[in-house]
């Protein structure tokens, strides 16, 4: 007998699970199609920010060497490979366990073997210990995925109920709601300072200790009830997402070992989606273009053109930075 889908209220279905249309383009690509014409992103995919700049900046060329940092979707992976072919190989990094296994399999069926596509669950802090030689070509987009975003069950949108989790690998660490129930105020306080230059970083950390904040919702009607507004909420996911996942320390290790992993001439582009990031970014390739590691770095950042943005308005906040090895 066959199962029918579940039915939703209305014309459209609202929530992540109902869109079983945009969970299958190869079925209903023509629908998949239409939520992209809409400037939005088909629920449990990802589209890929700056493609053209960043293969631009990279020079990709066959027979190289090239890193993935950050593989989310594949959308810059699957770029990458094209470019480095014939002869070229791509490792592919991420930590999350629930997406990784379904992008490779995506790359896979397009015809990226093991011999040119290797991919590792890993944090791109490591990368010096996966490498089997220095890469001529790395990419890191530090973004977090759709597919995170927009899964209720992974904790990282207030849009929806779910569990506050908020963890790049749900396999490993502690959710964001065991954090809150752990932290005082005046240690939350700093962390929403630090994190996401939070400006109403006291009164939230006081409404919100003690409280027993278990879900998405919750914290976000928690932080609305002080009169703030929805960018305040994604500035303490954010800054949480942060501090649950140890983002800037495996952000520093990335950049303190970035210069062993490149080979003599070898590109490096970045994209970042926040101060906290980009500061750290800039910094770090200054330094190594001060001491010579670096022939040359980005002296301005790169933003998405005024089309990618309307198209995709998830790109807004994103900033290129490159360096090229000495």
């Amino acid at each position: 007998m066959t199962r029918r889908r579940k039915r939703y209220s209305g014309t459209n279905p609202r929530h992540f699970s109902e869109k079983y249309k945009e969970h299958d383009p190869a079925r209903y690509a023509e629908d998949f199609e239409k939520v992209i014409a809409r400037g939005q992103t088909p629920a449990g995919t990802h589209r890929p920010i700056m493609v053209r700049e960043i293969v631009d900046v990279l020079a990709p060329r066959p027979g190289e060497l090239a890193v993935d940092c950050t593989l989310g979707y594949g959308g810059h992976a699957l770029e990458l490979l094209k470019a480095i072919q014939p002869g070229g190989h791509l490792f592919g990094l991420d930590v999350d366990a629930i997406e990784l296994p379904k992008t490779e399999a995506r790359l896979r069926a397009l015809g990226f073997g093991t011999e040119v596509f290797s991919v590792r669950q890993t944090n791109y802090a490591g990368l010096a210990k996966i490498l089997p030689k220095p890469a001529d070509v790395i990419l890191a987009d530090l973004g977090v995925s759709s597919m995170q975003i927009d899964n209720p069950a992974r904790g990282f949108t207030y849009k929806y109920d779910g569990p506050l989790d908020l963890r790049m690998n749900p396999q490993r660490g502690k959710p964001a709601s065991a954090l809150l129930a752990e932290i005082d105020e005046g240690k939350l306080t700093q962390l929403l300072v630090e994190n996401a230059d939070e400006p109403d970083a006291e009164a939230i950390a006081r409404a919100v200790v003690g409280q027993n904040v278990t879900t998405t919702v919750q914290l976000a009607d928690t932080i609305r009830r002080l009169g703030l507004t929805n960018d305040a909420i994604r500035r303490v996911f954010q800054a949480l997402r942060i501090a649950v996942n140890d983002e800037f320390s495996a952000l520093d290790a990335f950049l303190r070992g970035l210069p062993s992993c490149l080979s003599p001439g070898g590109r490096v582009a970045i994209l970042t989606f926040h101060s906290g990031e980009d500061r750290r970014v800039k910094k770090a390739l200054q330094s190594g273009y001060r001491e010579g590691v670096y022939a040359a770095i980005a002296q301005e950042v790169q933003r998405p053109t005024p089309a990618e943005r309307r198209d995709n308005p998830r790109s807004t906040s994103a900033k290129l930075r490159w360096a090229f090895r000495e």
